[in-house]
């Protein structure tokens, strides 16, 4: 990226070392040389900082490389959705794995259908908790603002605060969702083994 040069210029113009720029912006001289080696992208806070040590603006330090960065995100979240849809469908060929071979298997091999029951569970645990990290990174929690992500869109301002306030009330239809369907499983398991051992 340009910045990497365009910082090394301004230290040279004003003939200054990274270790003394490194002290001004609260950082190590090693990241220094990492933003100028391009290994590495300063914070915005730093970007305000250098702007302000060599009197130029964010637009002339950045110049050439908003597009980049734009790209780079852009391409960071395609990837990012690629992979939700992938850990959704996951979580859900899962789910039916589990409803469909739990009872077969309760009733073909007795009570060591635990060990494969436990393994899809493993599974599905793994599928959800990369799921939640990436609806928590960017910040989609309720059904709308999933699909909207999935799509690769994103809600306008009003929808985001309407989508916010439903939040609470998603939560708990999800728990109470999560709630019968663990019913309905172990019920079904427990069914299975009642006539097993009857």
């Amino acid at each position: 990226m340009e910045l990497g040069n365009r910082l090394k210029e301004l230290r040279k113009q004003q003939n200054i070392n990274q270790d003394e720029l490194a002290e001004k912006l609260f950082v190590s001289r090693q990241t220094i040389s990492n933003w100028e080696n391009d290994k590495s992208y300063p914070d915005i806070q730093s970007v305000l900082l250098i702007s302000e040590i060599f009197n130029v603006s964010v637009d002339q330090l950045l110049k050439g490389d908003v597009e980049k960065m734009e790209r780079i995100v852009n391409e960071q979240t395609d990837t990012d959705i690629k992979k939700m849809n992938t850990y959704g469908m996951g979580m859900l060929i899962t789910i039916i794995a589990i409803l469909l071979t739990t009872p077969i298997l309760a009733f073909t091999i007795g009570f060591w259908f635990f060990i494969p029951f436990g393994l899809l569970f493993v599974v599905l645990m793994y599928f959800s908790t990369k799921v939640e990290h990436i609806k928590k990174e960017y910040d989609v929690q309720t059904y709308k603002e999933i699909i909207a992500f999935t799509k690769g869109e994103t809600l306008q301002s009003t929808e985001k605060i309407e989508e916010k306030a439903k939040r609470p009330y998603q939560k708990l239809v999800f728990a109470v969702a999560s709630g019968l369907i663990a019913t309905l499983i172990c019920g079904g398991i427990g069914a299975v083994l009642i006539m097993l051992f009857k």
